[in-house]
C-alpha cells in the first residue's frame, strides 16, 4: 500500500503543531476552511442536487405559492459554489489565508511568534476584523497563550 505521506521525491514534511497556531490565536487546524469540511459538503450536497436534477422540482415548487421560497434555488446553488471554493490549503504560518493580512505582516515585521507575545494585542486595531465572525474568541486565544504558554494552549480547548 502506498505511503500518504510521500512523495515520488519522498515523505511530505509535516507542519509543527505550533504552525496550526496563527498569528492572531485562532487555530487554523480547527479552521472549517482548512478542514475542509464545508467545502467538502456543499461539493456534495451540489452533486446530489444534480444527480436529482432538483433545478427541475424547485422551478415546479416554487410555482405553488406555500412553496415560493424554492425561486431562489438558482442562487442557493450557487452559493454551495462558493463555499466549495472556501478551502485554505495552507496555514497562515503556511502562506494560508488573506495575503494582506495586516496581523501577519505585524507580527513578522515585529518578529513575533504571534499577537500573544505583543503588549498590545488586548487594543490592537488590526484584531479588529476578526470579531465580527469570531467574536473575542482569538482574544480569549492570545490570552491563553500569554498566560499558559504554546503546550498548554495546544493540549486544551481552543476558541473559534
Amino acid at each position: 500500500m502506498k505511503d500518504p505521506n510521500s512523495t515520488p521525491a519522498g515523505p511530505v514534511a509535516s507542519a509543527a503543531p505550533t504552525d496550526g497556531i496563527a498569528y492572531c490565536g485562532l487555530y487554523c487546524e480547527e479552521c472549517p476552511f482548512h478542514t475542509g469540511r464545508i467545502a467538502d459538503l456543499a461539493r456534495d450536497l451540489r452533486a446530489e442536487l444534480r444527480k436529482a436534477k432538483f433545478d427541475r422540482t424547485a422551478r415546479s415548487l416554487s410555482a405553488v405559492p406555500y412553496f415560493k421560497v424554492f425561486s431562489g434555488y438558482p442562487a442557493s446553488y450557487e452559493l454551495l459554489g462558493a463555499l466549495v471554493k472556501l478551502r485554505c490549503k495552507s496555514m497562515c504560518k503556511g502562506g494560508g489565508g488573506p495575503p494582506w493580512c495586516k496581523i501577519r505582516t505585524c507580527s513578522q515585521g515585529k518578529g513575533l511568534a504571534g499577537c500573544w507575545e505583543c503588549g498590545e494585542f488586548e487594543t490592537c486595531e488590526k484584531l479588529q476584523p476578526l470579531v465580527a465572525a469570531h467574536g473575542d474568541a482569538h482574544i480569549r486565544n492570545l490570552k491563553k497563550l500569554r498566560r499558559s504558554g504554546v503546550e498548554a494552549f495546544l493540549s486544551g480547548p481552543k476558541h473559534w
